[in-house]
């Protein structure tokens, strides 16, 4: 049931299974975007509060600790009874999702099974991880072993908190990683929440540590850390670089990156237009366009162009946008005034540079960081709300004229992070899916995320993948071993 005004229960830093203080003293607020208003004071994470967290999950990877002597269908039963204490409390988590972040609460609620989902998946995979042996030539008897690489940082978004916490935590717990989070500066207190909720499972002291923070102290000392093995972090593909070059010139810790993305949803002339028109609105006004593999440009075959915006404009215009609490809502703010004031500047480009506003392109209220529903058409690959990723409610609808002319308009982008195709050709779903460049391509749907799926982006959207089997290979070590053998039998 949804609650406006849940009680906030941990605002300090998570070290070591317990809550403390910053080294500091300092706290920040976080705000409702809701209504521009200070939830509550959290305490501020800075370089000092890293080391200590870094130490104490260095303790927790010693050879001979509790962690370490747990046997791996130990670590899938922790998993699996965090999994169950976030289900026994989702209408607390997801009242405090929506107050920190503004989605609507029953976006929250799915958010939320998908996080529990997450975690049984990684659950399974505990005792799954093993190496090969391998037909050596000689008398050797060789072997590999799959180790956890070690103390691993993780610093997530704020535009799917719990969601983006399941999908770094699942993977490197499986492996027998220690983790330091940090999470988003706008939207912490999820985070620490489950933290706390880790303690209850039995997760041992020092294997999870929550450090609330900002990105240029708390993440950046995390990313230039000598005893942080490895860095997993989406965000922005500026920051991605940051951390990049944090690795480069500390030890060349092992780094996986979700990036932004601009991401292209064709739709052919032989689509339905009404499913075409449905599926496009979800894949770009999902979570208030706050999503990095939002199908933000929407590629329409010119026969069908005309009736696609019309239908578009219209399903936009009706969306309801409001108070992420009241039942109905399918939009509420943006995550913070810098966001709101960005989806603005690129809402103006686009009326400047020559799209034509169909609907929206205004905040929406008196109170908050509420954007209307936007709609452009017209859109050239020029303009910048058609190369820039936007973060927010904006549509912009381009015509094309054949496949391959699309195809090579998709791929000219520095990003490429997912893609999509709505069409009743085998032919043209199979061409495009093979010739795009996207690390997720979706055919007649968007968005079809599921745990066991590797998630990821090519070129400037990110390396490395989240989720399936392949998210587990970014926290471990292959080791091999080779014994010389009296006789080879």
């Amino acid at each position: 049931m949804a609650n406006r005004s849940p009680a906030i229960k941990y605002t300090q830093l998570f070290i070591n299974n317990e809550f403390v203080p910053s080294a500091s003293g300092k706290t920040f607020p976080t705000i409702n975007p809701a209504t521009g208003q200070k939830i509550i004071d959290v305490a501020e994470a800075d370089k000092a509060d890293v080391d200590v967290a870094v130490a104490a999950a260095k303790r927790a990877f010693q050879r001979g600790s509790e962690w370490r002597n747990l046997d791996a269908s130990a670590r899938g039963r922790l998993l699996n009874k965090l999994a169950d204490l976030i289900a026994r409390d989702t209408e607390y988590i997801a009242n405090v999702e929506t107050l920190d972040n503004g989605k609507p609460y029953g976006d929250s609620v799915f958010d939320i099974q998908c996080a529990i989902d997450t975690f049984r998946y990684y659950a399974g995979w505990s005792d799954k991880i093993h190496g090969n042996t391998i037909p050596a030539d000689g008398t050797s008897f060789t072997y590999t072993r799959r180790e956890p690489v070690g103390v691993v940082g993780q610093i997530i978004p704020w535009n799917y908190p719990v969601l983006m916490l399941a999908w770094k935590w699942g993977p490197a717990l499986a492996a027998g990683c220690p983790i330091v989070l940090k999470p988003a500066e706008q939207t912490p207190l999820t985070a620490l929440y489950i933290a706390a909720l880790s303690k209850e499972a039995g997760f041992p002291q020092g294997v999870i540590n929550v450090l609330p923070g900002y990105g240029p102290t708390a993440g950046a000392a995390i990313s230039s850390h000598p005893d942080v093995n490895k860095v997993a972090f989406t965000g922005s593909t500026e920051v991605g670089h940051l951390i990049m070059e944090a690795s480069a010139k500390s030890n060349l810790k092992r780094v996986s990156l979700e990036l932004g993305g601009k991401s292209p949803l064709v739709i052919m002339d032989d689509a339905d237009v009404d499913e075409a028109v449905e599926i496009a609105h979800g894949a770009i006004f999902a979570n208030h366009g706050q999503n990095c593999c939002a199908g933000s440009r929407t590629f329409v075959q010119e026969r069908i162009y005309d009736d696609f915006v019309k239908k578009a404009t219209a399903k936009a215009a009706a969306r309801k946008v409001g108070d992420p609490f009241s039942e109905g809502t399918e939009q509420g703010p943006q995550i913070d005034d810098e966001m709101f004031n960005k989806v603005l500047n690129l809402i103006e480009s686009g009326k400047k540079e020559g799209a034509k506003l169909q609907c929206g392109g205004q905040r929406f209220g008196k109170q908050g960081f509420f954007i209307q529903p936007t709609v452009f058409s017209d859109v050239s690959d020029e303009m910048r709300i058609a190369k820039e990723e936007i973060f927010g409610p904006v549509q912009s609808i381009i015509k094309f004229r054949t496949l391959d002319e699309v195809i090579d308009r998709a791929n000219k982008t520095t990003y490429g992070l997912a893609a999509g195709i709505i069409t009743k050709s085998l032919d043209s779903a199979l061409v495009f899916a093979q010739a795009v460049q996207a690390g997720s391509v979706w055919v007649n749907c968007y968005d079809a995320v599921v745990p066991q799926a590797p998630f990821g982006g090519f070129k400037q959207s990110g390396q490395g993948r989240e989720l399936g089997e392949d998210s587990l290979k970014e926290y471990l070590e292959i080791k091999t071993v080779s014994i010389k053998l009296p006789v080879k039998n």
